[in-house]
């Protein structure tokens, strides 16, 4: 048991750790905050796209959970400016990677001062480098290939100085150009930052996932080692596979993009509408191609279940925009958690979701959109704020974040690979035979399964 004074140095370094977080976050949101502000009041003459730009580049050297919320914010229609969105949405991966040094240190505080023997193989540079962590490639005693991801230190000190100053620059932000409150969005990214810390959680999400998708052939979900895992360090099987960039650039075939696009719609829908739950992080970093086109999924920290009746909303706003039924739509909405909506904003509402449904109102074989530069949603969702803006603006749901960050990212996978399937059979394939109470039961025993805690299923009495 750690002695007092041993206490005492892990809290001053935590607390040391904590105080350059701040310093060094506060400097790069600071800014950003200063610059909105004064474009708006002292009427400076801002170069957005320089500055974001800018912006980019110094979360890309911060790492951590402000690089992590960079990403999601990029995808929220409104959340940013849109030229910083459009910018911060290059923080998907490949930030640089920790030296050698620091990864000796943090596999001996994780597994102790024998770590390398319990390793075959152990590589020093790491393969891949994200927001909250980096991987590395080993291999077991048994001589299996192994994933092995470790947390960058000093995560848990950087969360309040980064949420902090995003709430800050929120704030700003909606208060002088936002059609929408981000005060559920502030909430649920916390949230979810604190979840993905936790690789004890992370390791539940594998074997939920390992256990929904147990009868998809098309999809392999690589399998838990918890003798070399802890709550800051998760060892998985390895997957061999290709990224999907330079998988493109092999030039595969018409039908061999549109196999891996089937592929990726239901390895992503089949947990929602079956089970309730959602991998909210389908950037190009979280999956690979295998030889035989099957998508090797990896990186189960942004997961999130949902409660039976806002998947039900989907399903019911899907009809009420098939059958014009704007009763119907109110309803969806509704189930899902807005309140106070008026006629003006279920027209606003309709704007968007006509959009974001359209591939899957046409029963034909068609592009993800018709234009495949993404022009038109950009169009569109400027169009819409204009017209939230106009109408008072409106609070939309928390669990709208990783919905729609798994919605934008999918779409912008399916666009890469110039996908050409019938959206509509995919998509009623999975719905035609929807129960709201089996998908219930389906959630209960699959979390049972997991370990997941019950409070994720239970509502709140």
């Amino acid at each position: 048991m750690a002695s007092e004074q041993d206490n005492g140095r892990m809290d001053g370094r935590a607390f040391g750790g904590r105080l350059r977080r701040y310093a060094r976050v506060t400097t790069t949101m600071g800014g950003l905050a200063a610059r909105v502000a004064g474009e708006r009041y002292l009427g400076w003459d801002i170069d957005r796209s320089k500055h974001a730009a800018e912006l980019r580049q110094a979360l890309g050297g911060l790492k951590g959970p402000i690089m992590k919320v960079a990403q999601i914010l990029s995808t929220i229609p409104d959340a940013l400016p849109a030229e910083y969105a459009d910018e911060l949405a290059g923080l998907q991966a490949d930030a640089p990677a920790m030296g050698w040094l620091f990864t000796k240190r943090r596999m001996a505080s994780e597994l102790g001062a024998d770590w390398q023997q319990k390793f075959s193989q152990f590589d020093r540079e790491a393969v891949s480098a994200a927001s909250l962590g980096q991987v590395h490639q080993a291999v077991g005693q048994d001589g299996q290939k192994l994933a092995v991801k470790l947390q960058y230190p000093d995560m848990q000190s950087a969360i309040e100085a980064d949420l902090r100053q995003l709430k800050l620059l929120f704030q700003l932000y909606e208060r002088y150009d936002s059609a929408i409150s981000t005060s559920d969005i502030y909430d649920e990214l916390s949230e979810r930052l604190y979840e993905e810390l936790d690789y004890r959680r992370e390791a539940q999400n594998m074997h939920l996932y390992r256990h929904m998708l147990a009868q998809e052939t098309c999809v392999t979900v690589p399998e838990h080692q918890p003798d070399l895992s802890t709550g800051r360090l998760l060892t998985m099987n390895w997957l061999d596979g290709t990224r999907l960039m330079p998988f493109l650039e092999t030039k595969p075939d018409q039908a061999t993009r549109n196999q891996i696009a089937k592929h990726m719609f239901r390895v992503w829908y089949v947990p929602f509408y079956y089970y309730g739950v959602i991998h909210g992080d389908p950037h190009l970093g979280n999956y690979s191609i295998a030889d035989d086109n099957r998508i090797n999924l990896m990186d189960f920290g942004s997961i999130r279940l949902f409660r039976p009746e806002f998947v039900a909303g989907v399903i019911e706003l899907y009809k009420a925009l098939r059958d014009d039924d704007k009763a119907q739509a109110v309803d969806a909405y509704e189930r899902w958690g807005f309140v106070g909506l008026d006629n003006e904003a279920i027209d606003v509402l309709n704007m968007w979701a006509g959009f974001i449904y359209a591939p899957l109102l046409e029963d034909r074989v068609r592009p993800i959109q018709q234009m495949r530069n993404g022009k038109a949603g950009r169009d569109l969702a400027g169009k819409v704020h204009q017209e939230l803006k106009r109408i008072g603006g409106i609070r939309p749901p928390r669990e709208f974040v990783l919905m729609d960050r798994a919605a934008v990212g999918l779409g912008s996978v399916f666009m890469h690979l110039g996908a050409e399937v019938n959206w509509h059979e995919l998509f009623h394939d999975l719905i035609d035979d929807f129960s709201i109470d089996k998908l219930a039961e389906r959630q209960r025993d699959a979390a049972k399964t997991a370990g997941l805690p019950a409070s994720l299923i239970t509502p709140a009495a």
